[in-house]
């Protein structure tokens, strides 16, 4: 008898029937957001799950759940899964990293161009029918080329960043957890090692790529915001709560910084309102990763640690061995 598994979220129909050669498949194509409880009910007697971000898996949840062995993200990211929890139940836990690394690194660099030069805005403005004349000074905005650009989390998809800022003439600087090699940096446009505060004070433009965790909770918050320079642009392509929102719609009203772009939002998809009231700032709905190529590649590959997982071999992207 097959195992049977709990694919949380719609998905690709492919992906659907290839899981059904392995296992016993209860899909979610109508793509029901589950409640807490909701979930522990679809997950009762399921020995896998394929999730996504918006499935919290913790120890109030897995005390209900004895025979799930394995729960595999379609994400990079994985806050939203206590390891902890996860070890001490014995459920394998994975995500899909490098799959989505080049497409996130493109999207970055799209929202941090339509930040920089005021995209939304303009659009907005020209779509209002208020476009009659061209103006010396409409729309004026930071040059990106030639310019410094600081990237806070600078792993893989913070050095795909940087590679491709060397097209542009920039300066990079990075903080991270720890230094890359000198190798990482000169493949990363020669990038230079900077305490977060240098940072912030030196950059042009600031991209933030880090991971989320109860440290880097608000790693940009009032005090940050007030060192960068007036004319700094800020894109948030990492998660919601690294960036205290209030603060940065405080920031951004008060013309302390120029402008940003943002992905993502603390409490998304239920994101502050004030956002929508500010011309300087760029808001799409969390969407670095989407190319079909690249979420297709990362459904497959979470498929993959899943067939893995619950067939006793080692998930590629096993996050708690």
């Amino acid at each position: 008898m097959k195992p049977a598994i709990l694919v949380v979220r719609a998905i690709f129909p492919e992906v659907l029937e290839r899981l059904s050669v392995h296992f016993e498949v209860e899909s979610n194509q109508d793509d029901v957001i589950f409640s807490p409880s909701e979930l522990a009910a679809r997950l009762k007697g399921k020995a896998g799950a394929l999730a996504t971000a918006s499935a919290r898996i913790n120890t109030e949840l897995l005390q209900q759940l004895p025979d799930l062995k394995m729960v595999a993200s379609m994400a990079v990211g994985y806050d939203n899964i206590d390891l902890a929890a996860c070890t001490a139940h014995g459920v394998k836990a994975s995500n899909t990293p490098e799959v989505l690394n080049e497409t996130t690194a493109d999207f970055g660099w799209a929202l941090l161009m339509a930040t920089a030069r005021r995209v939304t805005e303009a659009e907005h403005w020209l779509r209002g029918g208020q476009w009659n004349k061209w103006r010396y000074d409409y729309f004026l905005g930071p040059d990106v080329h030639g310019s410094t650009l600081g990237i806070i989390g600078m792993g893989r998809i913070g050095q795909a960043i940087a590679r491709r800022s060397l097209g542009f003439n920039m300066k990079v600087i990075y903080h991270n957890r720890s230094r890359l090699s000198t190798e990482q940096e000169l493949h990363a446009n020669h990038a230079q090692y900077a305490s977060k505060e240098e940072l912030l004070g030196k950059a042009d433009h600031v991209i933030l790529v880090l991971p989320y965790s109860a440290a880097s909770h608000h790693t940009i918050g009032e005090a940050e915001l007030k060192l960068m320079k007036p004319t700094a642009t800020l894109v948030n392509l990492a998660r919601g709560g690294i960036v205290d929102d209030v603060a940065l719609i405080a920031a951004l009203r008060e013309k302390r910084i120029a402008a940003a772009g943002l992905d993502v939002f603390e409490n998304e998809p239920k994101f502050h309102s004030d956002f929508l009231t500010l011309k300087n700032v760029v808001l799409t709905p969390h969407i670095a990763s989407a190319s079909e190529a690249t979420r297709r590649a990362m459904a497959n590959r979470a498929a993959d640690n899943l067939i893995a997982g619950l067939s006793g071999q080692n998930p590629p992207d096993w996050l708690n061995p």
